[in-house]
């Protein structure tokens, strides 16, 4: 399947029976994979008008309690930081695919990294966090699709799926999962005139203190995902005097150079985050301790750099090489940049 297909039908696995999207490349497959699966199990597929009426109608189906799921890539995600705060402030699970798209603007059609800060930041206005996780092929795309689902609704949030052009075209192998029963409509969800009490999901609060207090509500629910959800993935660094540190795709590459750099002897190692946010800070603090080197590859200008460097605090240097705006690493290149940082962890 091609990377677009998987995420599409991780989503119907998990059962995911509304998604509303609006075309751009290079996530179109996916929008038109979910147009014919949906309905095979008895979902509602709808072409929105616009990206902003996408995520709107994603948000009214999230209200009444059904999984829901839209997809984009980078401008198309713009548009939809408005919804995606609205998700958070009312507490709303759903699940949003970004294949990555190089900008800033139109930018170009090719893969890229730069949606990072975006993605890990919130995006939109307003105090929250997007729960955001980084799938390096098209297995753990699959999986980390299935398992957003999974992670909006335990902390009634949205969660995102950082991808690229590369996950969305290339295709591989999968093993899928079965088709999982559709849950109930959750207790909280919106059910219309029906009997019992009535049920609200807002999140505009006029009575003063009444909005700080759901802030420090939400920041509270934040630091749980930051304890319990944090996932990543090590590869030779028990032994590395150089950690390189990359995430989605540029790690996939960056592994076949430290591998190289290995059969070199150079004591090299790869960390991966995989939880984009929660960031695993831990773990990658616990390497810092043994005053390695750091080098932070991206597609972009430098984002994830940041938090490699909040969670090392000086223990080490962090260098940075990176390609924006559509330009993809080579395992050549990266290598190349090894060797040289590796001279620099030496000394």
């Amino acid at each position: 399947m091609s990377g677009n297909e998987v995420a599409g039908e991780a989503a119907v696995a998990a059962g995911c029976r509304f998604y509303a999207g609006y075309p751009i490349t290079p996530q179109n497959q996916l929008t038109e994979y979910m147009s014919r699966r949906v309905p095979e199990v008895g979902g509602v597929f709808i072409q929105a008008e616009s990206e902003l009426a996408a995520i709107n109608m994603v948000f009214g189906a999230a209200a009444a309690g059904a999984r829901a799921m839209t997809s984009s890539s980078s401008p198309g995600i713009s548009l939809k930081q408005e919804g995606i705060s609205y998700l958070a402030g009312c507490e709303l699970p759903a699940v949003i695919v970004n294949m990555n798209r190089a900008g800033p603007g139109l930018g170009d059609v090719t893969p890229s990294q730069a949606d990072y800060f975006q993605s890990t930041r919130g995006g939109g206005h307003g105090d929250y966090r997007t729960i955001t996780l980084g799938p390096q092929n098209l297995q753990e795309l699959y999986d980390l699709t299935y398992l957003a689902f999974e992670l909006a609704d335990r902390y009634r949030n949205p969660a995102l799926i950082l991808g690229d052009g590369i996950l969305a075209q290339v295709m591989e192998p999968v093993r899928l999962k079965p088709l999982r029963r559709v849950r109930p409509a959750p207790a909280w969800a919106l059910t219309g005139c029906g009997d019992g009490p009535p049920r609200k999901i807002l999140s505009l609060f006029l009575k003063p203190g009444v909005a700080e207090a759901h802030n420090w509500r939400l920041a509270a629910k934040y630091r749980r995902i930051e304890v319990r959800e944090q996932r990543w993935d090590e590869f030779q660094v028990e032994d590395a005097k150089l950690v390189v540190a990359a995430f989605g795709s540029s790690a996939r590459i960056a592994r076949a150079s430290v591998q190289a750099a290995r059969e070199e002897g150079l004591a090299v190692g790869l960390f991966r985050p995989v939880s984009l946010w929660p960031f695993p800070y831990q773990p990658l603090r616990r390497l810092a301790e043994g005053r390695r080197r750091f080098l932070v590859v991206e597609m972009n200008l430098g984002q994830m750099v940041e938090d490699v460097r909040l969670a090392v605090e000086n223990r080490g240097p962090v260098s940075f090489y990176g390609r924006p705006g559509g330009g993809v690493p080579t395992p050549e290149e990266i290598l190349k940049v090894i060797r040289k940082t590796y001279r620099g962890a030496e000394r």
